[in-house]
Formats: C-alpha cells, sequence, structure tokens
C-alpha cells in the first residue's frame, strides 16, 4: 500500500483514482468544490494545496488539462515541489509539451525527486475499465517504480525512453486519433450523401482494410449523434497545437494534422468547443449542407 497524492479529478481523473483506491492505496487530493462521492465512500480525503498533497504522500500523480496546469500544481505558490521529500515519485499523466516536461523533470530531480512523464489514451471508457493506453519517459529506476501503479490503470504500459519521451509518443497519437477521426467521418458522410445506409456501410469497413477502433467507437457515435464528451474538442485541439508547434520547431509539414485542427476549430466556432472530438464529422457536415444519415 502506497500514500498516493492524486491531483485532477475530471472526466479521466476520477476513475484512475477509484482504482487506485480499491487497490488498497491511501489517496489525498486537493480540496476543489464538491468532491466525487463514489472516491469520498472508497477514503479518499482532501487537503489544502499541492504542497500538502506531496508532504503526505509518497508517490504523486497528476493530470490535469494543459501545460500552464502542470507547471501551477508542481511550482507555483503552494506547489508540489515544496512538498517535495527525498525520493518522492512525481507521475504527470496529463498531455503537455514534450520541451516544458524534460525541464519539469530536471527541476523535479534537483529537488530530490523522480519524476515519469505518462500520458494516457483510451477516453473515459478507458479509463473506467483500467485498460488505458500509457505511454512512459522515464529512468529505468522510474519507470521501474511506477509501472506497479500504472498498470492497475492501464492495459498497455511502454517505457518509450527518457523524460519527454512518453509526451512525444502522446503527441503522434493525437495526430494518429484526429486523422483517423476524420477519415471515418468523411468516409461517413460520403456513403450518406450518395444514399448509402450508413449502419451497415460501418459494419462493412470493419470487417475490412478500414477496420480501427475509432471506426467502431467514434463511426457509432457519429451515426448515433451522440457527441456528448469522452474527450473534448477543445482538448485534442491543445495537443494538435503541441504537434504543430513541434513541427515548426522540427522544420517539419503536418498538413493533415493543420487541415484536422481547422475542423476542429470550425466547431469550437458554432459551439462545439465541449463537443466529443468525434464531432469534428459537424464542421463536415456544414460544408456538405448534408447530416449523416438524413
Amino acid at each position: 500500500m502506497s500514500k498516493i497524492g492524486f491531483i485532477g479529478l475530471g472526466i479521466m481523473g476520477r476513475p484512475m483514482a477509484g482504482h487506485l483506491l480499491d487497490a488498497g492505496h491511501e489517496l489525498t487530493t486537493v480540496k476543489r468544490g464538491k468532491l466525487d462521492e463514489t472516491l469520498a465512500s472508497k477514503g479518499i480525503k482532501e487537503l489544502d494545496d499541492p504542497r500538502a498533497v506531496a508532504e503526505a504522500s509518497e508517490v504523486v500523480i497528476t493530470i490535469v488539462p494543459d501545460t500552464p496546469d502542470v507547471e501551477q500544481v508542481l511550482f507555483g505558490e503552494g506547489g508540489v515541489v515544496e512538498g517535495l521529500k527525498p525520493g518522492t515519485l512525481v507521475i504527470d499523466m496529463s498531455s503537455i509539451a514534450p520541451i516544458a516536461t524534460r525541464e519539469f523533470a530536471r527541476r523535479i530531480t534537483d529537488a530530490g525527486g523522480e519524476y515519469v512523464d505518462a500520458p494516457v489514451s483510451g477516453g473515459e471508457g478507458g479509463a473506467i475499465n483500467a485498460a488505458l493506453t500509457i505511454m512512459v519517459g522515464a529512468t529505468e529506476a522510474g519507470f521501474g517504480r511506477a509501472r506497479p501503479l500504472l498498470e492497475i490503470m492501464g492495459k498497455t504500459i511502454t517505457h518509450i525512453g527518457g523524460h519527454g519521451a512518453g509526451q512525444t509518443c502522446k503527441v503522434a497519437n493525437q495526430i494518429v486519433v484526429a486523422l483517423t477521426i476524420e477519415a471515418v467521418a468523411e468516409g461517413l458522410l460520403f456513403a450518406s450523401k450518395a444514399g448509402a445506409d450508413v449502419a451497415k456501410v460501418r459494419e462493412s469497413l470493419l470487417g475490412g482494410l478500414a477496420q480501427s477502433k475509432i471506426l467502431d467507437v467514434h463511426g457509432e457515435r457519429m451515426i448515433q449523434r451522440t457527441f456528448d464528451p469522452g474527450f473534448r474538442i477543445r482538448l485534442h485541439q491543445k495537443d494538435l497545437n503541441l504537434a504543430l508547434e513541434g513541427a515548426r520547431s522540427l522544420n517539419l509539414a503536418l498538413p493533415g494534422t493543420a487541415n484536422a485542427q481547422q475542423l476542429f476549430q470550425a466547431c469550437a466556432a458554432h459551439g462545439g468547443a465541449d463537443w466529443d472530438h468525434a464531432g469534428i464529422l459537424r464542421a463536415l457536415e456544414a460544408l456538405a449542407d448534408h447530416e449523416v444519415g438524413s
């Protein structure tokens, strides 16, 4: 049993923290409004700030929206680094900038801690089912310490390389996911406009080379028009910004990524920043003046 600080109880963090509690670990978190009743019933305790969480913990896990949020939690006033004890393991499971991650790792290491970047893929369903894919950037020692905890929350755990490598892998993941969602949306829109039964088209495609988890899960979302967020468009926009900023620094062209970002921006402009990212379909439907299934 470990004493774990868990900061970031959002759509992903709530079930992830729940799995750690179910495994017998003691969890503390930062007090932020009303505490989730399920987590409260499992014994998670609230403390005033990240510093207090770090003081009470052997391991601190963060999963917050963006790079500045991680920096604030770790290094802001009352931040984790102020309460860090020698040897404390800090695992950041947010999706943030790889370059900033390497700097955060240096600062935590200089303060006597061990830093691991471990962003996740799999969405809300993966978090609920403890089936996340987790991409890890760490030293061998850091990975060895983190792995038993990561295995409670995820199914596929891969040590990609040193600090920042996990975040680089996550950016690549988000490029592939965005372009595949766009491809599924375009395919279903084409089929619908041509008069085909899109449900049967999806069923057929799932048996061929076009088969993918995104066609399975998000194709169904598109047909059923269920765009409540498993992963919000605004968060995918943030990830694609990281990809495009990184591409500029590498003198690299990512035209498909840029196009997907523009379609997400069109969704946001129509009030869809908090739609599920399968809602990219709506931007394409607006361009086609046709709704899938109509």
